[in-house]
């Protein structure tokens, strides 16, 4: 079985464990960390043979420790990241995308108010860019990720892992 199987095979038996179980953040953490230590003893692994670039910020989210969780988990499954940081403005983020080319660009979003910038966002990154994002807001609106061009929400570490099983992308 070669490095990136086996690397799937163990992410997608945590993400059986969280099935029937809710873990917490630190058990998140923990299935990281474990999957890094993993691919430091076999070698490095990921789950394509050329990985994905992911750009990460926050829009409104001063803490960021959502944004934290899902770098961890990124990185455990073998994507590059860059993180721009919290509080990110609109034109930076843009911009990264526009300098960086990354695939996908993670974001965090905790209030109403973004929903012009997010908009912004998508029309001005690259088309091949995909925006991955997660926080409350998307609850409370089901639709704000199909009005402003999101086409991902994560919500949870263990969503985004999922969709990273499944993210096929043009080298």
């Amino acid at each position: 079985m070669g490095a990136n199987e086996e690397l799937r095979r163990k992410i997608n038996a945590y993400l059986a464990q969280w099935d029937s179980i809710k873990p917490t953040r630190s058990a998140l953490a923990a299935a990281a960390d474990d999957i890094l230590e993993w691919k430091a003893f076999y070698g490095k692994a990921a789950l394509w043979e050329k990985p994905p670039l992911l750009i990460t910020a926050t829009l409104d989210d001063g803490w960021g420790h959502g944004i934290q969780l899902i770098q961890h988990f990124a990185d455990a499954a073998g994507v590059k990241v860059i993180s721009l940081g919290l509080l990110q403005d609109v034109e930076t983020i843009v911009a990264a995308c526009q300098t960086q080319k990354p695939n996908l660009l993670g974001l965090t979003v905790l209030q109403f108010d973004t929903e012009e910038q997010l908009s912004h966002i998508s029309r001005t990154k690259p088309k091949y860019t995909q925006i991955v994002a997660g926080g409350p807001v998307f609850s409370a609106d089901p639709d704000l990720a199909k009005r402003t061009g999101v086409d991902f929400v994560a919500g949870n570490a263990a969503d985004f892992w999922r969709f990273l099983l499944g993210y096929a992308f043009m080298d």
